[in-house]
């Protein structure tokens, strides 16, 4: 793919516009899928390699008028049923297709509070794009109509001419509702349930709120100030805010109820366990998950090498085991902290990759070497005990497996050793155990994850939960449909006992 200015791509949608005149308003369905899509403008490859500034420019206005108006407006609104939180998205297209952005915005926010966060992070190529009837046309969900950046415009829009309407916040009810954890779960039912005129209190067990989306997503993806406002508007609600505050340590679960007189709780902590393979070696110095690596960097600015009081390890060549959105960034970011060579290291091919699609480009653009069908054996280190290299083995891949993808077979005789002084491991996480250890009678799966019925309740009374600690490591967007359901619960609950 070639990189192309944002000058250029902007001049092309203006040519676009010109073109099409007065006829805009009234194209067949034929023309509108003849619409080429509109490029994402992004920084320089070589230059962003180098700084942690956002990747993505963002759309002009023109851009965005020209990819709205390769929107069909289908009767039939398949992009709607495969998105988590429901948004009215061929309405908010075609108010941008009209250029009335603050409407778009409007209708947005009807159903999500985080457009900004969303229409960076959130895999539309696998839910409401995929369903695109553009791209069925096309046979390519590449061409899908952009919906997630579309939403990323109007949102930044909004932001930068500082027109946004803090949300309207019923008359107060007494009722006193805490949120355990400021990830994109908890932020939901926090402004849900605050619009709801309950008292609501976050406990956020960081220095910072955002959970995830601070210390999981590195800045040249999801920018620090976006969050920031996101956080600001809930404070701006009257949303309480609690920082340094561990659930099951600083206050068991149960006694936020019991003794601190809240009437319902919700707990979104997330999957904040980190994984490892077992390989012998990864207790070396210089073997981190992508969790803590990208904490580090992210949450406790390790990149700031001068003034931090936790510098992030020195790396010259790095290994990132596995393939998800969560290796990309761990990868990227190793190069913007001065590897000079990192290598994704992942037993499948390409196609197999759960990352997104852009992710991995974006990756290869950035000189980040994919070394695909290997698996590490173990990690070899010095008489220091810090990492000297890897040895892995070379796979081909088999019949496919439970989950569908062809299963990866051993290629017996095939080790060989990889020059590394640095191995991330980012082949999951599982939920955080802190809760579930320290209160009784919450009922978890096999796998840690906190149970759950069809309205979010937990096994115990007056007690719901969403999101990652849930699913397991899932996406943004599915914590939010979570959190969204859960608010509701909790909201319907409040509301009955209010009424009776």
């Amino acid at each position: 793919m070639s990189y192309h200015t944002l000058e250029e791509l902007n001049k092309t949608a203006k040519d676009i516009l010109e073109d099409l005149g007065d006829r805009i308003s009234t194209l067949k369905n034929k023309e509108r899928t003849a619409i080429p899509s509109q490029d994402m403008p992004v920084q320089d490859p070589f230059l962003r390699a180098t700084n942690l500034e956002e990747v993505a420019i963002g759309y002009t206005a023109e851009q965005a008028i020209v990819e709205a108006n390769r929107c069909l407006q289908c009767a039939k609104q398949t992009c709607v049923d495969h998105c988590p939180v429901n948004i009215a998205i061929p309405s908010f297209i075609n108010h941008i297709a009209k250029g009335d952005f603050a409407l778009a915005c409007e209708v947005i926010k009807e159903s999500s509070l985080l457009p900004a966060i969303c229409g960076r992070v959130c895999p539309q190529e696998k839910q409401c794009q995929s369903n695109c009837m553009v791209g069925k046309a096309l046979k390519d969900v590449d061409k899908s109509v952009a919906i997630g950046r579309l939403e990323r415009f109007v949102a930044d829009w909004e932001r930068n001419n500082g027109i946004g309407k803090v949300p309207s916040v019923k008359p107060a009810t007494g009722k006193k509702v805490a949120v355990v954890g400021s990830g994109p779960a908890g932020l939901v039912v926090a402004a849900d349930c605050r619009r709801e005129g309950h008292q609501v209190t976050v406990f956020e067990a960081f220095h910072k709120a955002g959970g995830v989306l601070r210390y999981g997503i590195p800045e040249f993806r999801l920018p620090n100030e976006i969050i920031d406002h996101e956080i600001e508007n809930l404070k701006a609600m009257g949303v309480e805010l609690k920082t340094n505050f561990v659930v099951g340590r600083t206050r068991k679960l149960t006694d936020l109820i019991d003794k601190d007189g809240y009437d319902a709780v919700f707990v979104g902590t997330g999957a904040g366990l980190p994984v490892f393979m077992g390989l012998e070696g990864e207790n070396l110095v210089g073997v981190f998950s992508a969790n803590e690596y990208l904490t580090r960097a992210n949450l406790m600015m390790a990149y700031d090498k001068e003034h931090t009081d936790t510098p992030i390890y020195p790396s010259v060549n790095v290994a990132v085991l596995g393939g998800g959105n969560v290796a990309m960034d761990a990868a990227r970011m190793a190069k913007r902290l001065g590897a000079e060579n990192v290598y994704v290291v992942y037993r499948r091919t390409e196609n197999e990759m759960p990352a997104r699609n852009e992710e991995i480009l974006h990756a290869k653009e950035e000189g980040i070497e994919f070394r695909f069908l290997q698996n590490p054996k173990r990690i070899v280190g010095n008489e220091a005990s810090r990492v000297t290299g890897m040895e892995c083995l070379r796979y081909e891949l088999g019949e496919p497996d439970e989950s569908g993808r062809r299963k990866p077979v051993e290629i017996k005789g095939s080790e060989f050793i990889l020059n590394v002084d640095t191995v991330i491991v980012a082949i999951g996480n599982g939920s955080n155990p802190l809760i579930s250890q320290t209160t009784a009678n919450l009922s978890v799966n096999r796998r840690g994850n906190i149970v759950v019925d069809e309205t979010q309740a937990t096994s115990i009374n007056k007690i719901f939960a969403g999101g990652d600690i849930v699913l397991g490591a899932a996406t943004v967007i599915l914590a939010m449909g979570e959190g969204r359901r859960a608010a509701a619960s909790i909201n319907k609950m409040l509301s009955e006992e209010l009424a009776s």
